[in-house]
């Protein structure tokens, strides 16, 4: 994947705010029930884009993440906003687990054909958005749930009983973790995210602003 318009900075940039998004929506719904479509969306549509040119293609577009960017100049400014607590936690609990899933490439195969199978039957048969994190949340608890390091949601009982929350909860712990592995394809390193924290900041906030923003 290369994209000649775009720094290696911003690529990552691009990536890094996939996952913010995904840590940001995981934290409304538990918290609240509820999420921004225009939002979700993106994020779980990403989990069915395998080829693209562009690192924005992922998201539809850069707008399908513009969530994730301001959420991730607001974390990388150190804004101090009630759920930037949990927003972190889930950010880096999403980097780390990445790892943990690369690492065993044959639940990495696994994963890879029943999104491709998920694909096809969305692509040849009307699945709507929480048709399809179903079957994500299936792909997620039969996979990466089995995996000793577990990303533990905190909210409200109410919300996370509730089972199309737990599905799309789950859907989107699986698209962060694509975009987490997106950003390390693209060169993402977490020690670099202390080192060039200023210059991320700024793509991300330059990002942002063509979109309205900030």
């Amino acid at each position: 994947m290369n994209d000649s318009r775009l720094s290696s900075l911003e690529q990552q940039t691009i990536a890094l705010a996939g996952v913010a998004q995904a840590a940001r929506l995981v934290d409304q719904i538990s918290r609240t029930g509820s999420y921004p479509l225009e939002f979700l969306e993106p994020s779980i549509y990403s989990l069915f884009r395998f080829d693209v040119e562009r690192v924005e293609d992922v998201f539809g577009g850069l707008s399908g993440v513009k969530l994730g960017l301001h959420n991730l100049s607001n974390l990388l400014a150190s804004q101090k906003e009630p759920e930037s607590r949990q927003m972190v936690r889930y950010v880096f609990s999403l980097l780390y687990l990445e790892r943990r899933f690369a690492a065993d490439p044959n639940m990495m195969a696994v994963v890879r054909s029943r999104l491709e199978h998920a694909s096809f039957r969305a692509e040849h048969f009307s699945s709507n958005v929480n048709e399809l994190c179903h079957s994500v949340s299936g792909i997620y608890q039969d996979t990466l749930s089995r995996l000793q390091f577990r990303i533990k949601v905190s909210g409200s009982a109410q919300h996370l009983q509730n089972s199309q929350n737990a599905d799309v909860i789950r859907a989107l712990l699986l698209a962060g973790i694509r975009a987490a592995f997106l950003w390390r394809q693209l060169g993402g390193r977490r020690w670099r995210l202390i080192v060039r924290r200023r210059r991320m900041l700024q793509a991300s906030q330059s990002l942002s602003r063509g979109l309205g923003l900030v």
